[in-house]
């Protein structure tokens, strides 16, 4: 098995309409300019936890607003498209070493617009783990407040520079 994959593209149906939710959420962020925070979404608990952290993250920030990945990536002529495109940085929160949104998102934005962040050495817990349900909730939780501390103080610091 090759652990390597060139750069390739997607083919993506072409979609027609906007979310309405999305489209007052994103203009209201765009108006209020604030900073669009992304993270890895799925049943992984490396990806809840990066999740929750971004949660945790763009709610403790007032500058800070959570972005629809899927909106931002898939339905390019919409306001949270618009949004990320013309911020001027973005904090992107992925679980693993892999960083598959966060490389999504760097071929749309320019790469220097993007804080990059991998969640998992915040931690290094579950590493032999797949499934959220398989930590309870609580825990998640917790390990996510944990994690969303760190990326603050980090952010601070950066902030500083």
């Amino acid at each position: 098995m090759n652990a390597y994959t060139p750069d390739f593209s997607l083919d993506v149906q072409e979609v027609t309409g906007l979310c309405p939710a999305g489209e007052v959420w994103a203009k209201r962020n765009i108006a209020e300019k604030k900073i669009p925070v992304f993270s890895c979404e799925g049943p992984c608990i490396r990806g809840e936890i990066a999740r929750l952290a971004a949660n945790f993250v763009a709610n403790d920030v007032p500058s800070y607003a959570r972005a629809c990945h899927a909106e931002t990536f898939f339905v390019p002529h919409s306001s949270m498209a618009s949004w990320v495109k013309e911020a001027g940085k973005s904090i992107m929160i992925d679980g693993c070493f892999l960083k598959c949104h966060g490389r999504v998102l760097k071929k749309l934005v320019s790469e220097d617009k993007v804080v990059h962040i991998d969640a998992l050495p915040l931690y290094k817990k579950y590493t032999n783990i797949f499934l959220m349900d398989d930590v309870p909730e609580e825990e998640r939780k917790a390990v996510a407040r944990q994690v969303a501390d760190k990326i603050l103080a980090m952010l601070k610091e950066e902030a500083k520079a």
